[in-house]
């Protein structure tokens, strides 16, 4: 037994002697410079991620107009002579076709209908909500509208009401009540009730209960929390509206930003794709109404300081689904959506679509840089259409920056035939997607030191690392992928002279209505949750710097040898060294560092930790977050000093510095 300890206390000595490290960071040496756009977002209606999650409404089928009219609504009777709803389809080919009639033969309001909302309704004790209906009396007698929000139990926990219908006869057509909302109590899984009073006919249509505290309080706005964590992470760039969501199941069903802006009321509602996507996972009640779109993205761009990087659809539907492709004599259509969308987005106001994007609030452009073309199609016939899309933008946008893509595969004969097509063509950029298990991240994490450094420059536009299953909704966020996610990164990082546009994929889920996972954010009615990837990215988004400058062992990168991996950036505008390291080993590890070519400043330095002993440890939305980084204050007075780095565990050490 005694031999057994000696020879573990003498393992220990030995791997603790083995792990004195030895790291070299050279700050006045700039190895390259670090895009602006290095770090941001990739944001998909998918998980209910826009309905039910960013957008803020809160009634689902708000104007009847699912392929079920009444999805969603529910409605409570006495008897038929007291009251009855009627849905009237005015088959006139219009965006919103469908209202609903309401006919009243009751004082004592026992006709009422019930909206259940996106798996219930978040309501949050003492806040205003907002409600809105667009309707029209036909025949009215004191008909009156009471507004009653309930939790899941049935109770009232905020009153409001709505009437003088009869001051507005049909021949004046449609008109807009609205009411604010005060509740006295928190509800998980709320839901609206509408009890109608009075005798006669009313029609409604577009009705609406929003939360008055959105992001930037506009009215019918996005959900202030979950905006305010993608603002936390300071993108760089939104990629919009995905993502499969751009191709479609067939080519019907792709997204067509020309139908998501003006009027809300005035969008076409259209299926989601994830609705029917997974068997195991299926959304009957998934569909875009389309309330975000592609002036609400390029707004929310603006909002965050980070570039708009649109994606647009090529012909061409997604390949894993039909495999449909529009014929190369009928592209032009899809051309010119991308020459109007620049348009939009950058065109004077006297243009057709400047006048667009003016009339709906903002005159100045929003100075479009980038767009892509195509998600994730791959073979000649994507590269076929690609070649016409670029040939048309670049002779009337030449300054566009236009990204193509290398298909779903991060590897293999897709990805090598997109390469060798792409790269005679020049694009911009090309993007990799890669959803692989956390080891391919941690392998990989020097894939790019060896890329070319003159060809098209690489967007990291979808990559999770894809750990364990777990039941949980949450689970499969774990700290394996996120650590692996880590590891990479630095890679990415290291070799920001080729890639210089990363986003994490997807963005959102909600934990009662996802269909993919993992995700970066997850949320219910009322709360969000970061994820340890989403702090894995806060990590290196909020200490991106402006340089990349070599971390090195024995004149090596630090990409994975005995589990370590390292980037280092200095920031020339705050005088900083950001050192970046990765211990993905189970014991903690001692690293001397060696500072050259800079001088440390008389002011503290701050350390970043995120570690957890357990790697498949995660968070959840119905607790405290428990893996989150921790910091502290160090003080470091000189270029050559020793650092523990914890088991498992992502380190930023920020060190104030004048280089030489």
């Amino acid at each position: 037994m005694k031999k057994i300890i000696i020879c573990l206390v003498i393992g220990n000595i030995c791997l603790q002697l083995f792990s004195q490290r030895k790291l070299t960071i050279v700050a006045d040496k700039p190895i390259t410079a670090i895009a602006p756009t290095m770090w941001g977002v990739f944001f998909e209606d998918i998980n209910f991620g826009a309905d039910g999650g960013l957008y803020a409404e809160l009634v689902k089928n708000r104007s009847f107009e699912f392929p079920i009219a009444m999805m969603g609504w529910n409605e409570e009777r006495v008897n038929y002579q007291k009251g009855s709803i009627l849905i009237i389809n005015k088959s006139d080919n219009s965006s919103n076709s469908r209202f609903a009639r309401v006919t009243i033969n009751n004082a004592e309001g026992n006709f009422s209908l019930i909206n259940e909302g996106f798996r219930g309704m978040g309501f949050h004790k003492e806040k205003q909500y907002d409600f809105s209906i667009m309707a029209r009396a036909e025949s009215a007698n004191n008909i009156k509208i009471k507004i009653q929000l309930l939790n899941y139990a049935g109770k009232v926990i905020g009153n409001g009401s709505i009437e003088n219908f009869n001051k507005d006869p049909i021949a004046t057509g449609w008109k807009n009540y609205s009411t604010t909302i005060t509740t006295n109590d928190t509800a998980q899984r709320g839901r609206l009730n509408l009890i109608f009073e009075g005798k006669g006919v009313i029609d409604i249509d577009m009705i609406s209960l929003f939360p008055h505290d959105t992001w930037k309080n506009r009215q019918g706005g996005l959900r202030h929390d979950l905006v305010q964590k993608v603002a936390d992470l300071k993108p760089g760039f939104v990629r919009f509206p995905g993502g499969c969501i751009v191709e479609g199941r067939e080519l019907t069903n792709r997204y067509q930003w020309k139908k998501t802006i003006g009027n809300v009321a005035d969008r076409k509602l259209i299926m989601n794709r994830w609705n029917v996507e997974f068997p195991r996972k299926a959304a009957p009640d998934y569909y875009q109404s389309f309330g975000i779109g592609f002036y609400e993205y390029f707004l929310l761009s603006e909002d965050l300081g980070a570039e708009p990087l649109p994606i647009l659809n090529c012909g061409m539907a997604c390949q894993f689904n039909s495999g449909e492709v529009v014929a190369m004599d009928e592209l032009q259509s899809y051309i010119d959506d991308a020459l109007d969308l620049i348009e939009f987005a950058n065109g004077p106001i006297t243009s057709k679509w400047g006048k667009i994007r003016n009339n709906m609030g903002h005159p100045s452009p929003f100075n479009l840089k980038f767009i892509g073309v195509g998600n994730e199609q791959w073979e000649p016939q994507y590269i076929e259409r690609y070649k016409v899309f670029e040939k048309a933008i670049l002779s009337k946008y030449p300054s566009i920056k236009i990204v193509s893509g290398a298909g779903p595969f991060a590897e293999g004969e897709y990805f090598n035939y997109a390469w060798k097509e792409l790269k005679e063509l020049k694009p911009a950029l090309i993007d990799e997607h890669y959803y692989k298990p956390p080891k391919w991240f941690f392998s990989n994490a020097s894939r790019y030191d060896n890329y070319e450094r003159t060809g098209p420059k690489v967007f990291a536009g979808e990559y999770a690392a894809h750990s364990k299953e777990n039941p949980d909704a949450e689970g499969r966020n774990n700290w394996e992928a996120a650590l692996a996610e880590a590891a990479f990164m630095t890679g990415l990082e290291r070799n920001a002279d080729v890639v210089q546009m990363c986003s994490y994929a997807p963005l959102f889920a909600h934990v009662d209505a996802w269909q993919w996972r993992p995700d970066l954010i997850w949320f219910d009615n009322l709360n969000s949750m970061a994820t340890p990837s989403y702090y894995v990215q806060k990590l290196f988004s909020t200490n991106k710097g402006t340089h990349v400058i070599a971390i090195t062992e024995n004149d090596k990168p630090v990409a994975g040898k005995d589990s370590l991996y390292c980037s280092a950036v200095i920031d020339k505008q705050k005088g900083e060294l950001i050192i970046k390291i990765v211990n993905s080993a189970s014991t903690s590890q001692q690293v001397e560092m060696e500072l050259k070519g800079c001088k440390i400043s008389k002011t503290e330095s701050i350390l970043q930790t995120l570690a957890a002993n357990d790697i498949y440890s995660y968070n959840k939305v119905a607790e405290l977050e428990k893996l989150k980084p921790e910091e502290k204050k160090l003080l470091i007075n000189t270029n050559k000093f020793d650092h523990i780095l914890p088991a498992f565990s992502v380190s930023v050490l920020k060190i104030p510095v004048s280089v030489n």
